[in-house]
Parts: C-alpha cells; structure tokens; sequence
C-alpha cells in the first residue's frame, strides 16, 4: 500500500481501520469489568436490549446521526464511544505516519490498544483486569523476539516494572498497613516492560507519578479529594507508556546528557 498510495490516502485507510478497532475496543470496555464476552452476543442497547442494527455500528457517525440516543427508548449513548473510537483512529494514523509498515508498527498498535482499554476500564471502575494484562506480558515478549527492545530488555522490563512496583506497594503496606497500589498496577508495568524494555518502563513509571502527584495535588487543593483519595493509577501508566513507546527514546537521550 505505501508504494501505491500517496501517504495522506495511506494515513486516511489507517484511521478508518483504527475506528473499527476503537469501536471493538468500546466492546472490551463496556464487557470486561461485567466478566461478560467479548465476541457473542450482538451489541445492543445496554437499557432496551435491542440489538443494534449495522448501521447503528459505524463508527463515530452512527453516533452523530442518532444524536447520542437510542433508536427505539431514546436512551442516551455514552460519549465514551465516539472518543475511543476517535482516539484509536488517530492513534492508527500517527502509528502508520510515526513507525512505517512493519513489525514495530504491528507492536505499538496492539500496545497501544490494550493500553487505551487499560485506561477507560481503571478510569471508570478503578480494576486493571487480568484478561488483558497477563496475555499481554506475554504478547510483548513475543514482539520483542522480532524487533525493539530485543528479548533480553524486554525481559529485563517485566522483571524490572513488575519487580518494583510490587517493592513499592509492599513497603507502603508495611509503612502505612493500607493498600497504596493494586497488583493490577504492578502486572500492567510488567506488561510494558515487556513490550518497551526496562529504560523506557522507568521513563514511563516517572511520567506517570509526576502526572498522578499534580492531579492528586489539583485535586487536594480544589478539595475534591484528600492525601487517601485513591485515583487510579493505571490511567497515568497508559498515558506515560504510550508517551514512552514513542517520544520517550529522545526524552531519555535528553536527560542523559544532562549529565
């Protein structure tokens, strides 16, 4: 496709894609903390239970046309859909625009799907579900056999991400005896150990504490929460893996020339 196509028609083909995908992913969303299927039944309305019809299945537009409501009870649709839909079409389009077609493109797309998942599910039900983070421990090492980080820093990462969160939370229990993270933080660093390598784990584990400290301080000083609010911490190591898996090589060789 990219010796045939001008690049804008390749990005254009990579974000339709990329919105097919989201709205599978809305799928994993919406079943998985319900410990529901993932592929049977049908989508259908969450409050009528009608199952939806093709054309109420396409991606951001369906949503557009019904104005955010149910066919038949006029239920409101959630803007979570049409967001993670977009979001993974552009992530599609920039993955294709930033990689280039080949197996490293192939491997920040599936890490970045499961990170988008890991974000909206520990968002809105604070749970890192294991269905996702285990496989893909696994997943990443696989990936790494064939291209970045190679199999020995990825297994360095799962054992270094994994390895020191889990020292992290059982030193806050010993210190505080109350749970400061869950073991589903400590398996999802794991998971991007495996698909980033050790360096950029840390990169990832350092971005999204910064993020979480300013949230949980703007929060404080808004007093919408206190120093034991929990927030969820998974939705800060999506967004530090993902600024990681692209950005972060050039942020790390920045700051190692600080020095």
């Amino acid at each position: 496709m990219s010796e045939t196509l001008p690049l804008a028609a390749q990005l254009v083909f990579a974000a339709a894609f990329g919105a097919v995908t989201g709205s599978f992913l809305n799928v994993c969303i919406y079943r998985l903390p319900l410990g529901k299927s993932i592929v049977w039944p049908a989508s259908a309305c969450p409050r009528c239970g009608r199952e939806l019809s093709w054309f109420e299945n396409i991606p951001v537009a369906s949503f557009l046309v019904l104005r955010a409501r149910c066919r038949s009870c006029r239920a409101p649709i959630g803007w979570r859909y049409p967001l993670v839909e977009t979001l993974t079409a552009v992530l599609f389009a920039f993955a294709w625009w930033y990689f280039g077609p080949g197996m490293l493109l192939v491997s920040r797309l599936v890490f970045g799907c499961a990170l988008i998942v890991l974000f909206a599910i520990d968002l809105e039900h604070h749970l890192l579900p294991n269905v996702i983070t285990l496989p893909g421990i696994v997943v990443g090492l696989v990936f790494s056999f064939f291209t970045e980080p190679g199999w020995i820093a990825s297994l360095i990462g799962i054992a270094f991400g994994g390895g020191l969160l889990f020292l992290i939370a059982e030193a806050y229990y010993r210190v505080r005896h109350e749970e400061g993270l869950g073991m589903g933080d400590v398996k999802m660093l794991a998971m991007i150990g495996a698909f980033v390598g050790w360096k950029l784990t840390l990169v990832t584990l350092m971005m999204a504490s910064v993020a979480g400290s300013l949230i949980g301080i703007l929060l404080i000083v808004t007093r919408r929460g206190d120093m034991k609010y929990a927030l969820p911490f998974g939705t800060f190591l999506a967004l530090g893996a993902g600024a990681a898996a692209t950005v972060g090589p050039d942020l790390l060789a920045w700051y190692l020339r600080q020095w």
